[in-house]
């Protein structure tokens, strides 16, 4: 990361990676303007910190945020739920955008692709949190001690592709994979959601198997809504009774890896990163 003395603008929503960030900055010498997502961001992420509190549907108050307090390089990072249209209470700014580039019609990689190209006409750079932090970026192998079995590797290869393809049609990026069946595709409600689903059919017995499969989407750009795992998300992975997660190395951010590993270690799970070929969607995943 490189610092020029002008702020980099932080466009916040929830979980641990925005504060991971600006302790970075901080760190570094690097000023921070955030831009905390109200609904989304935790007050307590933007303590002590130049910021202001949006909407996300306040895309003029964005704008006008960005260039008076000079912010030419902006990151996003945290859960951000889509919301629905009406939900965005949407101003004049976001409803000339809405009319340019559709709203409803639009994935989430290609809304994405349409917030940067419409922030590069303001003369703002979109950066990804990887090139803030780069140990962010999980490389290859496992994470932790425990060690994904014959029936759970058999499970991550039929999930790699099949998240593969639902990520090329920018559905979601994430599978779970039990037996050999696909029990789950994740959907705009992001992988949360689908994590509880399949807690609520699998119900209450635990430790019944099943391998949570997370890859970004093969036409995504890094720097927009990369796949990100948490001590949340392995929560979520043992309360549904999987026996572990398996990520893309290298395409993948943790935020805090030490949790990560201690969590992991205390829920009994194995996270492994595994290289992701460059197309891989070929075939027709079983389920």
């Amino acid at each position: 990361m490189t610092t020029d003395g002008s702020p980099l603008g932080l466009a916040a929503g929830s979980g641990d990676l925005p504060r991971k960030l600006i302790a970075s900055c901080r760190t570094a010498g690097q000023p921070v303007f955030v831009f905390a997502l109200k609904g989304h961001c935790e007050p307590a992420t933007v303590r002590d910190v130049d910021h202001v509190w949006v909407r996300l549907g306040a895309a003029g108050r964005i704008k006008r945020a960005l260039h008076e307090n000079r912010v030419a390089r902006l990151c996003m990072a945290g859960n951000v739920r889509r919301p629905s249209l009406l939900a965005l209470l949407p101003d004049w700014e976001l409803i000339k955008f809405i009319l340019r580039f559709g709203f409803r019609s639009l994935g989430d990689n290609a809304l994405l692709e349409a917030i940067r190209q419409r922030l590069e006409e303001e003369g703002v750079q979109l950066i990804g949190a990887h090139e803030i932090m780069q140990d962010l970026l999980i490389p290859p192998g496992p994470l932790t001690d425990r060690r994904p079995d014959a029936a759970a590797t058999a499970d991550i290869d039929i999930g790699l592709t099949a998240a593969r393809q639902i990520g090329a049609a920018d559905i979601g990026q994430a599978v779970v994979v039990r037996a050999g069946t696909i029990v789950a595709r994740e959907g705009v409600d992001g992988t949360d959601a689908m994590l509880e689903r399949v807690r609520r059919e699998t119900g209450e017995a635990t430790a019944v198997g099943g391998v949570l499969v997370k890859v970004k989407k093969p036409q995504q750009d890094q720097r927009l809504d990369p796949p990100v795992v948490g001590v949340s998300t392995l929560e979520k992975a043992a309360a549904a009774g999987l026996a572990g997660i398996a990520v893309e190395a290298n395409g993948t951010l943790i935020a805090d890896r030490q949790a990560v590993e201690a969590t992991a270690d205390r829920l009994q799970l194995f996270v492994v990163a595994v290289p992701v070929g460059d197309d891989p969607l070929s075939g027709t995943p079983p389920g």
